[in-house]
């Protein structure tokens, strides 16, 4: 099958190709001015990225930095050892960085990039579907702190995205699950198509060959790119459309079941909870009918991930929505649907309803 170019536009416009065994392609997209790559990469995946170094070495001296796994990967520490690695081996405005990884890999992939000399050029190599449609496309990037998740981070949009669905074949299953749980919210938020081919495919089929998989991929990061284009720096959309916030459907839980279960709780997972939740919130506050509300927890389910949770308390989750970066002041701010695609945000929401959709999830009263 041939490869699929996205084309992502604006400012700064690049590709995002789908397809197999794209690393032949990095060459074309870093360019003849670059002299020096940086390969930063999961730490497992040194069998893995071994093909995209190959593809760089007789052009480019390459400068390949093993990352730890994960979210232990977005830290201050890890970001600060990069940028000793960059700066020790010469590396200039001129130069590069690639991230082969999932979305944590991407995501300090990308800050590193951005901060080092203000800003260098980056191309992403996703090996996840999360990181396909989520945290390779769109230019954000960010590291963690203590206080909570991506709070620390800039916009760097990159040269180009190369997500090769060959990467997908040694993931493991649960990844690949909780990958979807991005691509699901896009279904809900612009794309119904999305579920109704997540409903009308085997979910045993949904494998890293299947062509269900590659044309679930594709729509999402079609639903991205149309959002990014629209409002890159998250500061609103148009016609009352909450712009680039609209892609945290879902986030404000999920990034507190994250941080409250030590990041235990994948990305993906903690998402499809959220996405339910804020369903139950829509509903309580008379806007969304129940019947999509039983929709979000029979598409999540569906495919394999988890749409209630009690790990942790209302009040200790509460605490950390508060931080959350979408929040105004002391007011939580929540994407709902008023229907399938149609988005709104839910500023300032009642302690009542919040407590209530956490016990509609199987929370603790």
């Amino acid at each position: 099958m041939t490869d699929t170019v996205l084309h992502v536009g604006g400012a700064s416009p690049y590709d995002v190709v789908v397809g197999h065994d794209l690393a032949d392609r990095l060459p074309g997209i870093l360019g003849e001015s670059v002299q020096r790559v940086a390969v930063l990469y999961a730490g497992s995946l040194g069998e893995l990225v071994q093909p995209v170094v190959d593809a760089l070495v007789d052009r480019y001296d390459v400068l390949a930095l093993g990352l730890p796994e994960g979210e232990a990967a977005k830290t201050a520490a890890v970001a600060a050892d990069c940028w000793e690695a960059l700066g020790e081996a010469g590396f200039t405005r001129s130069d590069a960085v690639v991230t082969f990884g999932g979305g944590a890999t991407t995501d300090l992939g990308g800050f590193v990039a951005a901060t080092w000399l203000r800003g260098v050029r980056v191309v992403h190599v996703p090996t996840t579907v999360l990181g396909m449609v989520d945290a390779a496309v769109g230019g954000k990037t960010g590291i963690n702190t203590g206080a909570g998740k991506n709070l620390v981070g800039s916009f760097h949009e990159p040269a180009g995205v190369l997500c090769d669905l060959a990467l997908l074949r040694s993931l493991p299953r649960e990844e690949l699950v909780s990958g979807l749980g991005e691509v699901v919210k896009c279904g809900f938020i612009a794309d119904p198509a999305i579920l109704e081919l997540v409903e009308g495919t085997d979910p045993a089929d949904l494998t890293a060959g299947s062509a269900e998989l590659r044309e679930l991929v594709e729509r999402a990061i079609r639903v991205k790119i149309d959002v990014v284009v629209d409002d890159l720096r998250e500061t609103g959309g148009r016609e009352g459309h909450p712009g680039r916030e609209v892609l945290n459907y879902g986030h404000t839980l999920a990034h507190a079941i994250e941080r409250a279960s030590g990041y235990a709780v994948r990305h993906g997972e903690a998402v499809a909870i959220g996405s339910v939740y804020v369903a139950e919130l829509a509903a309580l506050a008379g806007s969304l009918d129940p019947a999509v509300v039983d929709r979000h927890r029979a598409v999540f389910g569906r495919v394999g991930l988890p749409t209630g949770y009690a790990g942790a308390s209302f009040e200790e989750l509460h605490e950390a929505m508060k931080v959350d970066k979408k929040s105004r002041g002391n007011q939580l701010r929540f994407v709902v649907l008023d229907d399938l695609a149609v988005p709104r945000v839910l500023a300032g929401p009642s302690e009542e309803h919040l407590r209530a959709a956490f016990v509609a999830i199987g929370g603790d009263r």
